[in-house]
């Protein structure tokens, strides 16, 4: 968070730092202050022959007379009890001490203002970052999960400015906020929170928490908020995703089994487990992507095109490359393919980006 900004309450909105640690801010204002005043005290100090103590007999300055001098000096109280006599010392108050006053004033009066303000500061960028925010993406839950869609996302072309995480702890609010993304500090089943991420005007919303009825919650709440929203949610168990499907969601992933089924996998052949792993990681060996149809594809068959198609998106529905539904290749298809990783995974394959999309054509 930016200096002298409170810690974020339920329901406020969290974006990225700008500058440094508030503690480094104060720390670094303080010691500057604090070499005004010794500097000052050793001008003093060391030019004490040409000054004069009012109070005391002697009219002779010490150590602690140079202390208090500087400080009522620096304050611009100025008692005048202890004053400039000598030429010499004059000039060391016109030219040497006066600057320094204005510095520590300026030192003070600065943070003083900047802790007034920034608080003012804070309430400018979230409306200004409210009326940027635009078909973005929410996600509900930062936690493996919710990092790894993220990832995947940003990856593939979203921006990260793009993207908002609701989160019921501060501490996950301050990660988000680390990696350069904005977030909301709150529980997702209550709308309130909701609203403060934009959920309404959302294009896509993924659901991540650890719980299957706090995710069925917030499906319908989401939902309710927005029926355009493509709805991803993840259950740990099998026997919910029908019911997570009732309350809205357009994809739902089922973690539990999908591990266990990748750990099965691997315990009977090592190979498929090593193949289906290389598949779920990103950047390395082979990716699965969903691409346009080219213009030059429309009627192949699936299985003659250079990408490993297997499946075809036909009417929003999806078909297995086998199915005879998509035997020949139409206008309008989009296609599942497997590719090497190091090539851009939603783009036509390299080589044919400036040919038509069959869409288009």
């Amino acid at each position: 968070m930016s200096s002298s900004v409170p810690p974020p309450t339920a329901g406020s909105v969290a974006l990225p730092a700008t500058q440094r640690s508030p503690w480094w801010e104060l720390g670094r204002r303080l010691l500057a202050a604090l070499a005004i005043l010794v500097g000052t005290v050793l001008l003093v100090w060391f030019d004490r022959e040409g000054y004069i103590d009012g109070n005391d007999p002697t009219g002779q300055v010490d150590l602690s007379d140079a202390i208090y001098y500087t400080t009522v000096t620096l304050s611009t109280t100025g008692y005048g009890d202890i004053a400039p006599v000598s030429e010499q010392a004059r000039l060391v108050n016109a030219f040497l001490i006066t600057p320094a006053r204005i510095g520590f004033l300026v030192l003070l009066i600065g943070t003083t203002l900047e802790v007034l303000a920034s608080q003012g500061r804070e309430m400018f960028r979230v409306a200004r970052w409210r009326r940027h925010m635009d078909k973005h993406v929410v996600v509900v839950g930062y936690g493996t999960k919710g990092r790894s869609a993220i990832d995947t996302l940003v990856r593939n072309g979203y921006d990260r400015e793009g993207v908002v995480v609701v989160d019921p702890t501060s501490l996950a609010v301050g990660e988000a906020n680390r990696d350069g993304l904005a977030a909301i500090l709150g529980d997702a089943t209550h709308r309130g929170v909701l609203r403060q991420a934009g959920v309404d005007k959302a294009t896509h919303v993924i659901i991540t928490t650890d719980r299957d009825d706090s995710n069925v919650l917030v499906t319908l709440t989401v939902r309710q908020l927005n029926p355009d929203a493509w709805i991803v949610a993840s259950v740990r168990e099998q026997d919910n995703v029908p019911l997570m499907r009732q309350s809205g969601a357009d994809s739902v992933i089922t973690s539990s089994d999908a591990v266990g089924r990748l750990l099965g996998l691997s315990s009977m052949s090592p190979t498929l487990g090593s193949v289906m792993e290389d598949l779920l990681t990103y950047g390395e060996g082979l990716e699965v992507a969903e691409r346009d149809l080219l213009v030059t594809e429309v009627g192949k068959q699936p299985q003659s095109l250079p990408d490993q198609v297997i499946a075809v998106v036909r009417d929003e529905k999806v078909h297995r490359y086998f199915d005879p539904v998509v035997s020949l290749l139409a206008r309008g298809d989009r296609l599942i393919v497997v590719r090497p990783a190091r090539e851009r995974p939603w783009a036509p394959r390299p080589g044919t980006h400036n040919e038509d999309l069959a869409e288009e054509a």
